[in-house]
């Protein structure tokens, strides 16, 4: 019998494709430092998502550990939780083909990520683009992961997870993958762009002014929130729809302050723009520096780096080559 779901298993990951950022952070990471206390993680990083675009393989390399180390500097304990680069579990792929092979056409031509990424490209789109969702069910299923921390615009591919789980479950009339449930912490969930309270903070933005990077410095930081967008009205006020910036800077402001929106609001709702990005700069500062510092101080080891990879392969692998064993048994293949 396959061995039961690990039901207080986390898995998730980001692609290592740099310019890590403030909302990488609080919409993410920060979370998973806390699930580390209550729960068996793992926590990739994702190589093989990232090359659905052509990447240069010195600078994925290099992403690979500047990634790893933003995970360490932000407080996930590599002695507790097996951090590892996602191309080095071979059961990864192997699954995603597996899986590839009891998924409809008709699933994936829901998911409308490919849509936006693709655009009017979408014949010249390689297929890893196409088909990610199937890698990304591989990715939590590898693992029985009980729990996905997700953002709102992945609940779709969770729920695609899901429904190839339960498909893959009815052809052969077992309970071999557990139904991941959707892990959403926070109200900090979407950290919305600097220069457009209405988009996303993105890494692929080709403004830098758009986002903070992880690496940057005070003063680079005290730049950003300067430059950031702004609106004519007096004082501070909450309204997404009427001054989506000043709603995203306060989003920004509580979360890194740990206090409730309505407590941030009492704070600063008489400030004007100047004054209230001026006690932003400050609080982000206080948060970011010692991450970038740590950051900074783990990418001059490589050695370090590699070593810790290597164990939370080493981690990584013990799981899902149980996994991949007894799903070999349960489809048919030979055991030779």
């Amino acid at each position: 019998m396959p061995s039961p779901a690990a039901n207080n298993r986390i898995l998730s990951g980001v692609q290592p494709t740099g310019n890590l950022h403030l909302g990488n952070y609080l919409g993410a990471i920060r979370n998973w430092v806390k699930l580390q206390q209550n729960h068996e993680c793992f926590y990739m990083l994702a190589d093989l998502h990232a090359i659905t675009v052509p990447q240069d393989p010195a600078l994925l390399r290099a992403n690979v550990r500047e990634t790893a180390a933003a995970y360490i500097a932000c407080g996930i304990d590599p002695k507790h939780s097996a951090i590892f680069p996602q191309s080095s579990v071979s059961g990864h792929s192997e699954l995603a083909w597996i899986l590839s092979c009891h998924t409809p056409l008709g699933w994936l031509n829901r998911m409308t990520q490919f849509k936006e990424k693709a655009g009017k490209q979408k014949d010249n789109a390689a297929l890893g683009l196409y088909s990610y969702p199937v890698l990304m069910a591989a990715d939590i299923l590898l693992y029985k992961a009980g729990f996905v921390p997700v953002g709102e615009d992945q609940k779709q591919h969770l729920e695609l997870c899901r429904d190839i789980a339960g498909a893959f479950n009815r052809q052969y009339q077992t309970e071999f993958f557990p139904i991941p449930e959707p892990l959403i912490l926070g109200e900090a969930t979407r950290v919305m762009s600097l220069r457009d309270g209405t988009k996303k903070m993105s890494k692929s933005d080709e403004s830098d002014y758009s986002r903070i990077n992880l690496t940057d410095d005070a003063d680079t930081i005290a730049l950003k929130f300067r430059k950031a967008k702004s609106d004519m009205v007096e004082g501070m006020s909450y309204d997404e729809t009427a001054r989506p910036e000043a709603a995203n800077l306060l989003n920004i402001y509580a979360v890194l302050k740990n206090i409730t929106r309505e407590q941030a609001l009492a704070e600063c709702a008489d400030k004007n723009f100047s004054a209230f990005k001026q006690m932003l700069t400050e609080v982000a500062v206080e948060t970011l520096s010692p991450i970038t510092r740590t950051m900074r101080e783990l990418i001059a080891s490589p050695d370090y780096i590699d070593e810790m990879l290597a164990n939370g392969v080493e981690r990584a692998k013990a799981v899902a080559d149980v996994t991949m064993r007894e799903l070999k048994n349960v489809i048919g293949f030979l055991d030779i």
